[in-house]
């Protein structure tokens, strides 16, 4: 049967959560081409607070990877919005200028930060917090100036609050109501809430209007309706979001708020649907992921054509973590005269406890600072149980109902207890799936029922009922992290099964091992490729198609779609010659940006998948892996031989570093820095292996880090010759190689395994030796990839040209 066109504008968290039901409903049914107007893969949004409060990365928020579109056959475009929907041709135009025919389109395309209509909000230094670009833009701020000012006391102005306190600077917080997170919080609890912030370092501002952001081309502070003024070089705005319905409503799609949906997730043109912020149902827009995700599996029955309960609406229950601090509202708020309130207030613990009572049954829940009876609560709210029999204590604590366990055990939770709000999953799903699919890790449970993967609040739950559920079996499998969702094994087992079974292939380690998915996924199919290769030194023959997919292209793809080509220069010095070449080429092939990059290179951005090839072949210059885990490049200073405080030749040794590392597959990417001098010039003090010159030696520094997890590289040792540094660096290379996890950069590396285990390892001198002799077999085997990709013909038909597959759309 003909696959029907399926269309998704916007890539989102609920969009593709509806594509994910959909697959699992009829995976054959449709060709699915998904259009998103940021350049990333679908992303957790919920997380961006703990990115820009640096307690994680944007790649570790990453919900479905490039990878998994291809895998399933996805024709993503990223970085291109739709403009048009034609609903007479039943086809989708894009700024670009690309038509695709539609059987059934989805609408997904959230919203976005609503931004105060007052003079000045178009100044630089003015940002909404609602996408990577705009913790991007904070963080770089960051950098520069010290004053922030955020507008809006909700949830999301008090994430970005914390977030900026953490990048280093000042922060006021203004809110136009008398108390923070007033749709959330009684007066009580936002009072505890306020002191508890205040106490971390935010200032606020109650009750205080915005009339003017000041400055001329860049914001310099702010002036409130009262004539009060405050200085800020940075603005956030977060007071509240706006669904995107320009495209629908400009397509004859009917609109109020948001794009009006029946039951079903349908608008009023046949066979267009909606889900997600840009929806409302009932005249009501949801904004929290829970009710969205219901959204998303009826409009899944009901593209698939099955029978399906409509979607009547959703009760909202709110579990949020605002700086450290938990807090949980569901239903009514503030008292009235036909309400009775059961209330603890306990300002030396931290905690506030607010039930509402309606006719004996709960009507609203505040908890602050002591969240774990929100689940129960919030189901007896649901269900409107009576609870004119209990008492005020049985009502507040669970363990005081009869049951006689204690409160957090999780025996005492009913099977229809729901443990992730987010997702809807109930304590019967996980238990189900534990046992039925033999689940041992949080993370399994999660690939398997959703629980856990969209705030993460319920991770601590769910191992719980992992541990009550496989008791003894547990506690070895809580004492590891498994490679991924397809295996038990960790990194160390399958590594140590290779070795002792002489395992040669991915093939072959999934099906000894007894993989769960017969091809594995995104995540342990590279990892596999790497642990092979670095075991089988000299026979592993490297699977290209398992790698992510900016090593598969030998180049990084951009947010268009375009690709860049950065070419090697050792050491950061090249030639009169080479630099003309790059000209020309650039000339030639009319790329759009030339720039210097911040690793001493000049990258060519904007270059079509077609021309790689030709371009490469052109410049005749080697590949200076701007995109691979493996050595990028080597930062040097001009040192001894042209700067007065130079003390050695930083740029010799930078280039004999990068002429003897390049290539060499590593479990992520590294960086390094020489400088001739304590100055530093290079910053080789927040390298992954920087090397200082000193008067009559080196000092050399590893595990630094100059990213938004910064980190000061630990000084390893000091030597005299440069024979001694390419030797230790060498060694402290290969052991990395040898018993990093993948993706694990050598700053967390070192963390993990401890400095002084590294230096012992490295003191040993046949240890060295054997180190680095068990690299130069590695090194022997590597080939140049753009001259590889120059000449094979092969290789440029599958990867470089422009191909239509029969039922396979091409990832872009």
């Amino acid at each position: 049967m003909e696959k029907k066109n399926l269309v998704m504008i916007g890539n989102g968290m609920a969009g593709v959560r509806t594509i994910e039901e959909i697959l699992k409903f009829s995976p054959e049914a449709f060709k699915i081409t998904i259009f998103g107007d940021e350049p990333h893969p679908n992303y957790n949004r919920i997380q961006l607070s703990t990115v820009l409060q640096g307690d994680t990365v944007v790649e570790d928020i990453i919900l479905n990877s490039w990878e998994w579109y291809e895998e399933n056959q996805i024709e993503l475009f990223t970085g291109e919005a739709v403009t048009q929907i034609d609903p007479d041709k039943k086809q989708v135009i894009s700024e670009k200028g690309r038509t695709v025919p539609y059987d059934e389109l989805i609408i997904a395309t959230g919203s976005s930060s609503f931004i105060l209509p007052v003079p000045g909000a178009d100044k630089t230094g003015v940002t909404g917090f609602r996408d990577i670009k705009d913790c991007e833009i904070m963080i770089k701020t960051a950098k520069d100036y010290k004053k922030a000012a955020v507008i809006g006391g909700g949830l999301l102005g008090l994430e970005a609050a914390r977030g900026l306190l953490n990048l280093g600077m000042e922060v006021d917080v203004i809110h136009l109501m008398p108390h923070l997170m007033e749709r959330q919080l009684d007066a009580a609890a936002s009072k505890m809430l306020k002191q508890e912030l205040e106490s971390q370092g935010m200032n606020f501002l109650m009750e205080k209007q915005t009339a003017e952001i000041l400055g001329e081309d860049r914001v310099t502070g702010l002036r409130f309706t009262d004539g009060s003024e405050i200085e800020a070089d940075l603005i956030v705005m977060a007071v509240g979001i706006k669904p995107n319905v320009q495209l629908a409503k400009h397509s004859g799609i009917y609109v109020n708020r948001g794009i009006v949906v029946n039951d079903f997730m349908r608008t009023n043109i046949p066979n267009v649907y909606a889900v997600g912020e840009c929806a409302e149902h009932r005249e009501i827009v949801y904004g929290l992921v829970a009710p969205l995700y219901e959204q998303g599996k009826v409009l899944a029955s009901s593209v698939c054509g099955m029978e399906t309960k409509p979607y009547e609406g959703s009760l909202v229950g709110t579990g949020l973590k605002v700086s450290g601090v938990d807090l949980f509202s569901a239903g009514e708020i503030e008292d009235d005269p036909k309400t009775k309130a059961i209330k603890v207030h306990n300002e030396f613990d931290g905690v506030y406890k607010k039930i509402l009572i309606r006719d004996n049954t709960i009507a609203g829940i505040v908890l602050y600072g002591e969240t774990k009876d929100s689940s129960r609560l919030f189901r007896m709210m649901v269900k409107k149980e009576d609870v004119s029999g209990m008492t005020s204590v049985s009502i507040l604590e669970s363990g005081c109902c009869g049951g006689g366990g204690d409160s957090s055990d999780v025996a005492t939770l009913a099977n229809e207890e729901i443990v992730c709000g987010c997702n809807g999953v109930s304590k019967g799903t996980i238990v189900d799936a534990i046992k039925t699919k033999e689940l041992t890790t949080v993370d399994e449970v999660g690939s398997c029922t959703n629980a856990g993967r969209s705030c993460g609040r319920c991770k601590s739950l769910i191992s719980d009922i992992l541990a009550h559920t496989l008791g003894d079996k547990y506690d070895t499998a809580a004492k590891k992290t498994a490679l991924c969702g397809c295996t038990d094994l960790s990194r160390d087992e399958v590594v140590a099964e290779i070795k002792e079974k002489g395992l040669t292939s991915i093939k072959e380690v999934m099906n000894v091992l007894g993989w769960k998915q017969e091809e594995g996924c995104s995540k342990c199919r590279p990892a596999l490729n790497y642990y092979l290769g670095m075991i089988l030194q000299e026979q592993y023959l490297d699977e290209r198609d398992s790698r992510l997919v900016n090593e598969k292209m030998h180049a990084n793809i951009q947010k268009d779609g375009t690709y860049s080509v950065v070419p090697r220069m050792y050491g950061g010095v090249t030639t009169a010659a080479d630099l003309k070449k790059i000209a020309e080429v650039a000339e030639k092939y009319d790329v759009p940006l030339v720039k210097l990059t911040g690793g001493q290179r000049i990258g060519l951005f904007g270059v079509s998948k077609e021309d790689l090839p030709a371009m490469w072949e052109d410049l005749g210059m080697p590949s200076g892996y701007a995109y691979g885990k493996t050595l990028r490049t080597v930062k040097t200073c001009v040192g001894a031989k042209f700067c007065r405080f130079g003390t050695q030749d930083s740029m010799g040794l930078g280039i004999e570093l990068e002429k003897k590392f390049e290539r060499l597959d590593t479990p992520h990417k590294v960086k390094m820095g020489v400088s001739a001098c304590p100055r530093n010039c290079a910053e080789a003090g927040i390298k992954d292996f920087g090397v200082v010159g000193i008067d009559g030696g080196w000092e050399i520094y590893v595990a630094g880090n100059g990213g938004t997890d910064l980190r000061a590289g630990d000084l390893l040792e000091t030597v005299k010759t440069k024979e001694e540094v390419m030797e230790l660096i060498g060694a402290f290379m290969q052991y990395y190689r040898e018993t990093a996890n993948y993706l694990e950069r050598t700053s967390k590396w070192v963390e993990r395994v401890g400095l002084d285990h590294v230096k012992e390892i490295l003191a040993d001198e046949n240890t060295r030796k054997e180190l680095n002799e068990r690299l130069d077999k590695t090194l022997e085997k590597y080939n140049e990839p753009w001259n590889e990709a120059i000449e094979n013909k092969e290789i440029q038909e599958k990867y470089y040209q422009k191909r239509e597959i029969p039922g396979k759309p091409i990832l872009v």
